[in-house]
């Protein structure tokens, strides 16, 4: 393996640094980060489609210019992520959907300003831990990937799932049965080892799977956009008169939290450090250890700033930990890693030996670059962070237009398929009905994303080591992680149980259970796994086997979630029988506003089916101000106006996308 001496080294880490402060490089280094706090900070962008865009625009630059630029922009998309977390309850990017948890519900307490302080800082932090890992580990990282093969992934997914199942609420088994759903949903399609697609209805769109982009937004976009229409209030639950705290609030929380980031900060290099892990992952993983490793645990969910610290500091450090495999061994630790190599190729690089040596200076002007960028989007974002605060006392109605822009073009640029926004009201409703009802929605998000993942490892370690694999030693270790995982959920389960007066943590900052939906979604999720047991008996062996692995406890897991219910519902009937339990109202008196809400975003779906897309979402825009809003004719034109100049700038002109004409303007020729 190369290696090299103490001399050499410090030689290449000041020459690395003279290759970023070298002009016109620091120039491209601040353009980059600029254009990265912007795809990081709308759902549906992120380092991915930033670094196949910006691609193109380093021909012909030297090359620490070029990687200033693409690292510059791709570092900080996990910081300004954090601004759709906080301030719309949507995830900016795949490595923070766990910041949502609490960063949403600190902004309803008026707390988004300390939301801000703790990550942004916590990013800057993240980012430079990343970094230096980065330079100090490429010599002696090589064992320690190489020690992963397809065994162990497939255990630590089924780690992170237990994790975040675990985290759910007052109830394991609803956790793990939400894991399953998503390890279900991802076997649709085509299997990974045959040729037969799976549960795909006769339906050509499913044949390529249910995308992720879609699915994530709509299970935890639209519950929030519904809740802000319906309570007819700012995002956020207080005045601004009434919100004590700002962003050195949260700089200071996050120097008091200052052991918990540095824990979660390590997790997320070794974490990136994984190839096909990376950001799917990260942000669970530090969720779960923050709530099993901290005291006072009950507020996790509800706005508890250590939940911010933890998945910010590790999906920052993730991205120093993602170039080590790149640097050393041409192994892409996530899909931007690979577009990565492809630029290394361009400007006549070679990962591997000679960036580990005739090199180094490259090598370490990308150390140095991931700590520039880190601590200028941080600092930028901090000084803005007070002022980006206040559109949480802006009035709900002249928010949520806007952000359902971003939803549905979030939804619809990662495909653009008028599928994918069925897939996304779909989903809506569904998170919408897990939210309300007390079943917990990251695990089904998650399980999307790793079942590909865990499909293929677990095909590779039947083939390669039969059922010898259960017994290697790092495969014994994630076992007795997931076993401990377990045992402290339940033991904290109990806990709540027997006192009734800490409560649950909340799993996504959702409200308490209604069991008269919770019922019949589990009876409905119960039906799901059985069903999906009978079709896969039909199969052959090799494309049954994972869906059969899933659906069979999953059914258990459902339908131990259902019992405990209906034994809850029996008790709540004869406590109300007896006067000693409140009434409850008609469920479609009370869901009717949610009802009529989903009902004009699925209107957005079939005027985009008549008419187009970008047609229907101004329609929207201004019939919600109009009717909804209760605004002014000349309100309403301006800012409809104002939406079709955002969308047409930025989805026509800067990411162009191919927008769906609708039958009726194909029919007219226009």
């Amino acid at each position: 393996m190369p290696h090299f001496a103490g001399t050499n080294s410090v030689d290449a880490v000041i020459d690395g640094l003279q290759l970023v402060l070298h002009w016109p490089t620091p120039g491209y280094l601040a353009l980059g980060v600029l254009i990265g706090i912007y795809f990081g900070a709308v759902p549906g962008l992120g380092g991915l489609v930033g670094m196949a865009i910006l691609l193109p625009f380093t021909f012909g630059m030297e090359p620490a210019s070029a990687f200033a630029f693409l690292l510059g922009m791709y570092a900080v998309t996990c910081t300004s992520d954090t601004l759709a977390c906080v301030l719309l309850g949507v995830p900016g990017t795949a490595a923070s959907q766990a910041t949502v948890l609490d960063g949403y519900p600190m902004a309803q307490k008026g707390e988004a300003s300390r939301a801000f302080g703790a990550a942004f800082t916590w990013s800057a932090i993240g980012g430079v831990v990343g970094a230096i890992v980065l330079g100090l580990s490429i010599p002696v990282v090589r064992p320690l990937i190489l020690s992963f093969s397809a065994p162990e992934f497939l255990m630590l997914g089924v780690l992170a799932l237990t994790m975040v199942g675990g985290l759910s609420g007052n109830s394991l088994l609803k956790g793990c049965a939400g894991a399953t759903l998503g390890l279900l949903l991802a076997t649709v399609g085509y299997a990974t080892a045959g040729t037969i697609p799976r549960f795909w209805f006769e339906q050509p769109y499913l044949l390529e799977g249910i995308p992720l982009i879609p699915l994530v937004l709509g299970l935890f976009g639209l519950p929030e956009l519904l809740s802000l229409a319906t309570s007819n209030s700012a995002i956020s639950r207080v005045s601004q008169a009434e919100s004590k705290t700002g962003v050195m609030t949260g700089v200071r929380d996050a120097f008091i939290h200052w052991w918990l980031g540095l824990r979660c900060a390590a997790i997320g290099v070794y974490i990136g450090m994984l190839p096909g892990v990376g950001g799917s992952v990260v942000d669970w993983v530090a969720y779960g250890h923050a709530v099993q490793s901290t005291r006072n645990k009950e507020n996790y969910g509800k706005g508890d700033v250590r939940g911010v610290i933890a998945p910010e500091a590790a999906n920052n450090a993730m991205r120093g930990g993602a170039l080590i495999p790149t640097i050393a061994f041409a192994i892409p630790g996530s899909a931007s890693m690979a577009i990565l190599l492809g630029a290394f190729t361009v400007h006549g690089l070679e990962p591997g030996p000679a960036l580990l040596t005739t090199r180094l200076d490259i090598t370490f002007s990308l150390v140095w670059t991931l700590v520039f960028a880190n601590i200028l989007a941080s600092g930028l974002l901090l000084l803005w962070g007070t002022q980006i605060s206040k559109a949480t006392f802006v009035p709900g109605h002249l928010i949520l237009p806007s952000v359902v822009l971003f939803v549905f073009m979030g939804g619809w640029i990662s495909g653009n398929n008028l599928g994918d926004l069925i897939t996304l009201v779909v989903f809506g409703v569904l998170g919408t009905v897990m939210r309300n009802a007390g079943w917990p929605r990251p695990p089904v998000a998650l399980g999307l994303i790793l079942g590909p993942i865990m499909e293929n490892a677990f095909h590779l370690s039947v083939r390669i080591h039969q059922y010898t694999w259960l017994t290697r030693p790092i495969v014994l270790v994630l076992m007795a992680l997931i076993v401990a995982t377990v045992a402290l959920a339940a033991r904290r389960t109990l806990k709540q149980r027997a006192e009734p007066g800490k409560g649950p943590v909340a799993e996504d900052g959702g409200g308490k259970q209604d069991l008269r939906l919770s019922i019949p979604y589990g009876a409905l999720l119960t039906f799901v796994f059985a069903g999906a047991i009978g079709m896969a008996m039909q199969w052959d062996h090799i494309v049954r086997y994972f869906p059969l692995v899933i659906a069979v406890p999953g059914l258990l897991l459902a339908a131990g979630a259902l019992g405990v219910d209906l034994r809850q519902g029996l008790a709540l009937r004869a406590a109300r029988t007896a006067g000693t339990a409140p009434a409850k109202g008609a469920l479609l008196a009370e869901a009717g506003p949610a009802i009529r809400f989903l009902l004009w975003i699925a209107g957005i779906v079939a005027a985009t089916l008549l008419i187009g897309l970008m047609p229907a979402l101004l329609g929207f825009v201004a019939l919600y101000l109009l009717r909804w809003g209760r605004t002014s004719w000349r309100f309403a034109a301006i800012y409809t106006a104002a939406s079709w100049l955002f969308l047409y700038v930025m989805f026509t002109l800067i990411v162009p996308v191919v927008w769906h004409r609708g039958l009726l303007m194909d029919w007219l020729g226009i």
